[in-house]
């Protein structure tokens, strides 16, 4: 068994890797259902951080409105989904705390997420927005191969250019590409590490070694549900973001169940 040295010297065993088990489409359909049921039990908590979400894109799109960029609007609000995980890390603890009996209070959940920001949780956001700050580098790149620097005034005139153009076409065609595999990558090393990492001690290096092979392991089921989820976000996104205010605590809870699905407990 590996061994690792404590701080003050002492060998002690290293702790087990978690043991990812092999799922089927019907557990990703039950983890929706129970996500549905944890926001219907409790759907305060679920409003604050789905309005928390909502009013984070909202102010994006006034900022790009503000500064005159607002052919940015679409690539970041694809963007802007990626982050939904580390958003919806108190709806996790909400979902651990109806499953574990304990009550639920603002204090509690608040003080968690607060707790783990500061520890390997803040790891993983700083990957999570560096995939992010990546996404949007390629989009300006994109731009430039394909449509030269000009500049568009509106979001319509910059939506008429890229869909009735030969380079417009191939700069979406593109886009859509690096975007979607960008979009994979980021799904696999945080849909399972999120919710491990406020569940049991591990390094964040072990949460998502274990994301990437919770997907590997169940490619059809997982994949089937990063496509839900883009789906669902893309239509929830139309109304000004205000969809986002209920899907995300669904999405969240059903993360947390889809996560006890895939990850046997410890022992």
């Amino acid at each position: 068994m590996d061994e690792i040295r404590s701080g003050s010297g002492a060998v002690e065993p290293r702790r087990p890797d978690p043991v990812v088990r092999r799922i089927g489409v019907h557990d990703v359909v039950e983890a929706f259902v129970a996500g549905l049921r944890d926001f219907q039990a409790a759907p305060l908590f679920g409003l604050f951080f789905g309005g928390l979400y909502a009013l984070g894109g909202l102010a994006i799109l006034m900022s790009l409105t503000r500064f005159g960029l607002p052919y940015l609007a679409y690539p970041l609000a694809a963007g802007f989904v990626l982050i939904g995980p580390f958003v919806a890390v108190g709806l996790y603890e909400v979902s651990r705390r109806r499953e574990a009996g304990e009550p639920l209070g603002w204090g509690p959940v608040l003080g968690v997420v607060f707790a783990q920001s500061q520890r390997e949780l803040g790891w993983m956001a700083f990957v999570t927005l560096f995939v992010m700050m990546m996404w949007l580098y390629q989009v300006r790149l994109l731009l430039a191969l394909f449509l030269g620097f000009q500049s568009f005034s509106s979001f319509m005139g910059f939506l008429t250019v890229i869909t009735s153009t030969a380079e417009g076409l191939m700069f979406l065609a593109v886009g859509h590409v690096v975007g979607a595999v960008l979009a994979t990558i980021l799904f696999s090393l945080t849909v399972i590490s999120f919710p491990l990492l406020l569940d049991r001690e591990v390094d964040f290096i072990t949460a998502m070694i274990t994301s990437v092979r919770a997907v590997s392991t169940n490619p059809v089921p997982m994949l089937g549900f990063a496509a839900a989820i883009a789906a669902l976000c893309l239509v929830a996104m139309l109304p000004a973001f205000l969809g986002l205010v209920v899907l995300l605590p669904v999405l969240g809870h059903a993360t947390w169940h889809l996560y006890r699905r895939v990850v046997e407990p410890a022992a």
